[in-house]
């Protein structure tokens, strides 16, 4: 990208991206800045050219937060520098551009683990910043928000903001989770998890459904760092939700057989072949079973796998518990051109075991069933866009086909109408079908009032926006 501010709508190259999805795609002008710096030149001249921008870094939102139609993208993957890492306090300042990965092979052998880490490792602290992004462990440890101890955030027209729960700490509770539309996280401080161990103690529990799951879950929440549940989506009757939760515990020195060796990052690869296949082939493999009935041979296999094996407790990696997501490359291929939507919904503890065995029954009563089940405990916390509360997610994975496009899109209507219904809430980082009159009941109209009153003071022209913006928000950006 030209250091020089000559016309972006000249020579910013076009780029078709997609959402991580692959369900959503737009075209836009691409920039990928080296620095800070030249950052900030690019956002002053977008704005002089009237040119809206939005901000990409990974890529890793499953719908539309990350692209602008006929927009300005703006890369942020070259900031990708470790500024300063304290071994002693376990703080690690960063360029936002520096993806979990990165993180933590930096900063494990030292003894510390990120307090929050998604599903895949490959994120940018701008992103999981941005998103406020959630682990298994958010039950215990919070969302990843509540890890961080400063940033510092670029506006539209150049300004730099100091942002911390001290100083400026509306903008430090509002970029949070804000979707990247109050400005670019160019600077990241992070206080990082003490683990004296690379191994966790991995303990898999049988659940034969639903109410079992969230009794199991209930009871394993004090004596858990970590709790998840896979849930098989495509069982109805007496088998509706039924699953294997995990159970994760970090690991005490004197219990690792490993010892010291287990934090090295040696230790922390994820294994070459699965199944007797190479990870880079195993998504083709999968794209064979990619329908309702080889998904529902597949899932009954892993449930009756685990139920005869009755396995006990095991020792894993961090890399290898935390990632489930990074274990085949390109999976994502493997659902076919149509791709696939991610529809994760979060409900208040007393009322998520109704409201997810009627979202179960209704998605098989409708030959719809998603392909893989997620559940996750939550608890609440302080920013101004949160998806947290005191309660459980369950993240759905549905298969796009042109055939039952519109079906699947009708049904997920009713499906967040009873979300609502029931004082539920959406993850926006994963979203790309709900619409305006599905986010103002479940945000609130007055924390979204609040937020988008900081953006018309940072962004007073509406220059920084996404096509999820446009999709759920359209008349607060409309001129």
């Amino acid at each position: 990208m030209h250091s020089s501010p000559l016309p972006l709508r000249s020579y910013a190259p076009w780029r078709v991206l997609d959402g991580f999805g692959r369900s959503v795609y737009s075209s836009s002008r691409y920039a990928e800045p080296d620095s800070a710096e030249e950052l900030v030149q690019i956002l002053q001249q977008a704005r002089r050219e009237g040119l809206s921008v939005a901000f990409r870094g990974s890529g890793r939102s499953y719908g539309d937060a990350a692209l602008s139609q006929s927009g300005l993208v703006l890369h942020t993957g070259r900031l990708n520098r470790m500024l300063q890492w304290d071994p002693v306090r376990g703080i690690a300042e960063m360029e936002a551009g520096l993806t979990i990965e990165g993180l933590w092979r930096r900063t494990l052998e030292d003894g510390w683990w990120p307090a929050v880490v998604p599903g895949t490792m490959f994120p940018t602290m701008g992103g999981c910043l941005s998103m406020n992004i959630h682990g298994k462990n958010n039950f215990r440890a919070g969302s990843f928000g509540e890890h961080v101890l400063d940033f510092d955030l670029v506006t539209i027209r150049g300004e730099r903001f100091y942002c911390s729960p001290q100083e400026n700490a509306d903008l430090f509770y509002a970029a949070i989770g804000g979707l990247g539309l109050l400005g670019a996280i160019v600077r990241v401080r992070l206080k990082l998890k003490k683990v004296e161990s690379g191994l966790l103690r991995v303990t898999p529990l049988i659940a034969r459904g639903i109410e079992e799951m969230f009794a199991i879950f209930e009871q394993c929440l004090p004596d858990s760092d970590y709790l998840v549940g896979w849930v098989d989506c495509t069982c109805g009757g007496a088998g509706l939700g039924r699953g294997v939760i995990h159970q994760a515990n970090y690991l005490q020195q004197e219990h690792d057989p490993c010892g010291l060796d287990s934090l090295h990052i040696e230790r922390q690869t994820l294994p070459p072949i699965i199944l007797g296949v190479p990870r880079k082939y195993l998504w083709r493999v999968m794209s064979l079973w990619m329908h309702n009935p080889g998904v529902a041979f597949i899932n009954a296999a892993k449930y009756y796998s685990a139920l005869v094996s009755k396995q006990k407790s095991y020792l894993q990696s961090h890399v290898a518990f935390s990632f489930l997501l990074d274990y085949v490359p390109h999976w994502r291929l493997a659902y076919g051109k149509g791709g696939f939507i991610q529809y994760q919904i979060f409900a208040p503890a007393h009322s998520a075991l109704s409201l997810f065995r009627e979202i179960l029954t209704l998605c098989l009563r409708e030959n719809l069933p998603s392909y893989l089940g997620v559940l996750k405990r939550h608890r609440k916390d302080p920013f101004l866009l949160t998806h947290a509360l005191d309660g459980y997610s369950l993240a759905l994975d549905f298969p796009v086909v042109a055939s039952h496009h519109k079906r699947l899109l009708a049904m997920t209507r009713i499906l967040s109408e009873r979300v609502i219904a029931k004082g539920g809430k959406f993850y926006l980082a994963k979203d790309a079908i709900l619409i305006p009159e599905e986010i103002e009941p479940a945000y609130g109209t007055e924390p979204l009032d609040a937020f988008f009153a900081i953006k018309e003071r940072l962004d007073p022209d509406r220059m920084l926006v996404t096509d999820l913006a446009r999709r759920l928000f359209p008349h607060r950006f409309s001129a």
